[in-house]
């Protein structure tokens, strides 16, 4: 019996955040579509996205643990490094950071229906297959950066298959950009989003559990040449590792009424890119 109330809890608990997900969104998306392609629109459309996150997540109700390392404010414009462990990620991000932000994400987030224009037209998206692409993405975060604009990317590239206990090797875009700007670097722990929302394709998965976002240091990159990247990552990538916690270690199961003991899962498919 106390399997079968776990699993209805869960399913209500999934209808209620899939709600305040989809309901603020809906209510928005004209004024994002209307602005987001007249000249300063970007902003009313990040402002409405930030709108959008701060609704959500305070519906879902989670406790979230916001840590940041210094109490002054990060400079802008800086270049924000992520770790990526679940789709949340971005909505934690523009929740979090205050003012605009520009958002560097995979192509492919353009191409969602309804919302995916909006993101193409308003943040930065590459395909890191393509290095025409890359060159691009590259060309307009340097503007971004010299207009005032700081930009967050995760630069694992994509959700890492084993969040909060394995960082992907970090690609070097985030830490060229904010070298060539001579901008710091602000680290981004988020060590518990996957326990939320886990990345398991062709499910949707959502488990009532604590948040944690870590705002680190921001690390200086005046005075570096590309040839300190190899370092900065370790840096950096030590930071990411260092904010995971045993709890996140190990990803939410499927919702199931039956004793999970007796439940033998099937392996899960290869994570989808993000």
């Amino acid at each position: 019996m106390r399997h079968l109330l776990r699993y209805i809890g869960q399913r209500l608990y999934t209808t209620w955040a899939v709600f305040w997900f989809i309901v603020p969104f809906v209510l928005i998306y004209p004024m994002q579509w209307f602005f987001h392609r007249r000249p300063g629109g970007g902003r009313v459309v990040h402002a409405l996205n930030r709108f959008w996150s701060w609704l959500s997540i305070t519906m879902w109700g989670m406790p979230v643990e916001v840590v940041r390392e210094t109490p002054a404010p990060n400079p802008t414009p800086c270049v924000y490094v992520s770790n990526h462990g679940s789709y949340i990620d971005i909505m934690m991000l523009f929740k979090y950071i205050p003012g605009f932000l520009n958002m560097m994400g995979k192509a492919s987030l353009a191409k969602v229906p309804v919302w995916g224009p909006l993101f193409g037209n308003v943040y930065i998206t590459v395909d890191r297959a393509s290095a025409v692409s890359r060159g691009k993405a590259m060309v307009q975060a340097r503007r971004s950066l010299a207009a005032g604009k700081s930009i967050a990317i995760f630069a694992e590239g994509r959700i890492s298959p084993k969040p909060g206990k394995e960082l992907l090797p970090l690609l070097d875009g985030a830490f060229q950009m904010a070298i060539e700007a001579g901008v710091p670097l602000v680290p981004v722990g988020q060590p518990l989003n996957h326990m939320f929302m886990p990345d398991v394709k062709g499910s949707l998965r959502v488990r009532y559990h604590r948040l944690k976002i870590v705002f680190h240091k921001p690390i200086p990159t005046t005075g570096l040449t590309l040839a300190d990247i190899p370092a900065l990552k370790e840096r950096v990538a030590a930071l990411l590792s260092g904010d995971f916690l045993p709890e996140g270690a190990i990803k939410p199961g499927p919702s199931t009424w039956k004793d999970p003991a007796t439940v033998v899962d099937a392996p899960e498919a290869e994570p989808a890119n993000s």
